[in-house]
């Protein structure tokens, strides 16, 4: 378990300040781009959903996302004021409906560090996408505030979770999110959140090779037959402070022959446009998928991009607008939403950042040059959410 951080640089404040003007055309009256749900950026995807982060603290270490050694008891978090108030993510939140956003994602950092959580979902659960239905809202957490929040969350109308989890062994959770927290009360939340009718549940595992993998088999193992969806993430190179390697990654397709060992598996078709993974059912006695056993899925961003269809944008903690998980910089809405512009405004300017979006990234990771350790400038997972 024992991993070098040597080449972990670039603390996280040179990174936030970096911004993106807006596009010309957003400032020129008679290039107005009208809110109609048909926004789709240069390579025809459209918006769909949208992740908002609400927070940039987290209460764990994990070391692939905000290792210790950077984010220590001395690292200069965001001051309240520079948060985008409740009221301003909504507001927001309403710009980005009109242009077709039917789900948003609540992520940090850890968002149930966020006080009063509870009131922002209440006044996005009373939106409605442009064909009056209600928004489908979800939430990212790692757990650990989970038991005592799931049904306040519930009742202010948040709809499902998704909780990240390493492993089951409590050694090497504990290792993993670097603040000796133990896995039983993870899971005590997941039950909390199950009783609250926050579900269908999913468990993000991320495989970090030579750290957890593993736990695979015994992740498998417990989510089968349980109405959750157990996804494995591959390891990737998001911000500049994880000390990314590619030999740490373990392809998805590796996973799926490891669980084959013991629980066969079928290939199942996608279940939404730009879904981000792929789906592998329980296979029964009769080698045929088994509703009733469940399925996993693998999200395979390194060894299988999936950037042609992608459909998501990411507002951080404080308004910047970001439109890859790998992104450099961001577009400042927080400037432009306490400047006084209207919702007109607002709406015309998302509308020219997303359709000049060309962002592909993933795509474009094995051509470029090999990893020499030296700095990498990328937005940090824990600013925008995964």
């Amino acid at each position: 378990m024992t991993e070098s951080h040597t080449h972990r640089v670039i603390p996280l404040q040179d990174l936030r300040p970096l911004s993106l003007p807006l596009p010309v055309a957003a400032q020129q009256p008679g290039q107005r781009i009208s809110a109609n749900g048909l926004l789709a950026d240069t390579r025809a995807r459209a918006l769909h959903d949208l992740r908002i982060s609400v927070t940039d603290r987290c209460n764990f270490r994990c070391n692939y996302c905000m290792p210790k050694e950077i984010f220590g008891t001395d690292y200069p978090y965001l001051r309240h004021a520079d948060l985008l108030s409740f009221e301003e993510i909504t507001r927001l939140a309403r710009q980005f409906i009109a242009h077709g956003v039917q789900k948003i994602r609540l992520t940090g950092g850890e968002p149930l560090l966020r006080k009063h959580l509870e009131q922002l979902v209440e006044q996005l659960a009373a939106l409605r996408t442009l064909d009056g239905q209600p928004l489908d809202i979800t939430l990212t957490t790692n757990g650990s505030l989970l038991a005592r929040k799931a049904a306040a969350l519930k009742a202010a109308g948040l709809q499902r979770v998704t909780v990240s989890l390493d492993g089951l062994d409590d050694a090497v959770f504990r290792a993993m999110n670097d603040v000796d927290f133990p896995v039983a009360d993870v899971l005590a939340g997941i039950d909390a959140a199950r009783a609250a009718g926050l579900g269908p549940i999913k468990i993000n595992m991320v495989v970090k090779r030579g750290t957890n993998e593993q736990e695979i088999l015994p992740m498998a193992r417990r989510f089968r037959a349980s109405g959750m969806v157990l996804r494995f993430i591959e390891y990737m190179d998001v911000g500049a402070t994880n000390g990314w390697r590619m030999n740490e990654v373990m392809p998805s397709s590796e996973v799926v022959q490891q669980i084959q060992t013991e629980l066969p598996l079928i290939p199942l078709q996608a279940s939404q446009p730009g879904e981000t993974a792929q789906r592998w059912g329980y296979a029964g006695a009769d080698g045929q998928y088994d509703p009733g056993l469940g399925e996993i899925g693998v999200i395979s961003s390194v060894t299988q991009a999936f950037c042609h269809s992608c459909n998501r944008a990411r507002l951080s903690t404080e308004g910047q607008l970001y439109l890859c998980l790998f992104a450099e910089k961001g577009y400042d809405l927080r400037q432009l939403l306490r400047s006084g512009a209207s919702d007109a405004d607002l709406a015309n300017a998302i509308g020219h950042i997303w359709q000049g979006r060309s962002d592909r990234y993933s795509e474009l990771r094995s051509a470029l040059a090999p990893d020499t350790g030296a700095p990498i400038k990328r937005v940090e997972m824990s600013y925008i959410g995964g």
